[in-house]
């Protein structure tokens, strides 16, 4: 199954960004995109600026602003005194103007979580699985979807844009790595698993692939200054990745962009292995089994791991050697400014896997290579649940700027 290609975010030449809007009658809902998608990057704006930036008439912004008002969208934030001449008043995203499904499907649980317009999670459920069938998926998202819409008033409901599904791709080749009889997985082959969820909850349905949609999470709803030019790191089950190049997200053309745990890595023992069987939390899985500690308890909650700390750092020592060697070899291919490393483990673990990496990767001999800067993901073990949420809000209420740039804007 190959996944949507939902760009929530975006780099062109002109202004800020390169985002310039058209005064030309009948594209009013690209313009309102526009301001949309430039609010949601920058933060509260005036009109003085959304016009400067934008290159829209002044009374185009005002007319968007007060249609994006009226439907809930934005709202004023506090006016900025201390100028000459009447205050400036900022509009920004409503929080409550907009919401999101969004549903994970790991290889150890199912997440499904509410979010607002500006990505703070509402409510959440989750359940943990030996392996993900797709019955179970489509049961478990049309049970907690149903719940979740149950909990919420008629207006919230109303603003839901749609259900966002993250999950790994070609699943039914996992099942030697996951340790199951190939007939297990070989059902995710023929099924279709988003018309099934959408045809069960009447919902929108968007599909991206796991790592790309907590990449595309990254930056929609990340902290800080972004690199125009990243590889995201994901460590779940299985550590995943995704790109972006020139600040949009990059799917790539089967939506597998950034499959970066196939990539050969050297072992530590003077061999080669997948980066997948090294730096993924699989392998802390095992470690944990084979020391005595039970090793379900790896999937209960991120926040907090209660595990012997000499077992942590070494599977952390492993998995940043090799997290260091893939980001050198990704170097060869493309000039990244930076990795990102995030997963599903606790921010003090995230903080010495980079760490290591970065002391790692200082070793490297760079031969010609710009070696990148190595940094944490900003938003955690949700970010494949918030990745996913992500798709229907692009899809609805952002552009896709790679279009735009491609199409030229008058």
């Amino acid at each position: 199954m190959n996944g949507m290609t939902i760009v929530p975010e975006g780099v062109g030449q002109d202004g800020p960004g390169g985002l310039r809007g058209s005064n030309l009658r009948g594209v009013r809902a690209h313009n309102e995109r526009l301001v949309l998608s430039l609010l949601r990057r920058q933060g509260e704006m005036s009109k003085a600026e959304l016009t400067r930036v934008t290159g829209l008439s002044a009374q185009t912004v005002s007319v968007i602003m007060r249609a994006l008002e009226e439907d809930g969208l934005i709202c004023r934030g506090q006016p900025l005194r201390g100028r000459i001449g009447q205050p400036s008043v900022p509009l920004g995203l409503a929080r409550d103007g907009a919401f999101s499904l969004g549903l994970k499907v790991g290889h150890r649980s199912l997440d499904l979580v509410l979010v607002d317009f500006l990505g703070g999670i509402r409510t959440r459920t989750t359940e943990r699985h030996r392996y993900p069938t797709p019955d179970a998926v489509v049961r478990f998202a049309d049970s907690a979807v149903t719940d979740m819409l149950s909990q919420v008033g008629a207006e919230e409901r109303a603003r839901i844009a749609g259900l966002g599904i993250a999950m790994p791709f070609q699943i039914w080749e996992w099942w030697r790595t996951l340790g199951v009889p190939a007939e297990a997985l070989i059902g995710w082959r023929e099924r279709n698993i988003g018309a099934e969820i959408g045809a069960a909850t009447g919902l929108p349905v968007y599909v991206q692939n796991d790592a790309t949609a907590a990449c595309g999470a990254e930056l929609l709803f990340g902290h800080g200054r972004k690199p125009r030019d990243f590889l995201y790191f994901y460590v779940g089950y299985f550590i995943g990745g995704g790109i972006v190049l020139n600040g949009s997200l990059v799917p790539g053309r089967t939506g597998n962009a950034g499959a970066i745990g196939s990539l050969q890595v050297p072992d530590g023992r003077g061999g080669q292995a997948t980066l997948l069987d090294i730096a993924s939390l699989s392998v802390l899985e095992r470690m944990l089994g084979a020391a005595g500690e039970a090793s379900d308890r790896l999937w209960d909650t991120p926040s907090e791991w209660q595990f012997p700390p000499a077992l942590v750092e070494a599977w952390a020592d492993a998995a940043a050697r090799a997290i260091a060697a893939a980001s050198a070899a990704a170097a060869t291919v493309y000039d990244f400014e930076a990795c990102l490393v995030d997963g599903w483990m606790p921010a003090r673990v995230r903080a010495l896997l980079v760490e290591k990496v970065r002391a790692y990767l200082v070793d490297i001999p760079a031969n010609g290579i710009s070696l990148p800067l190595i940094e944490a993901g900003t938003i955690g073990a949700h970010a494949r649940s918030l990745g996913a949420a992500s798709l229907p809000l692009s899809a609805r209420f952002l552009l896709d700027l790679q279009a735009f740039a491609s199409a030229g804007a008058g």
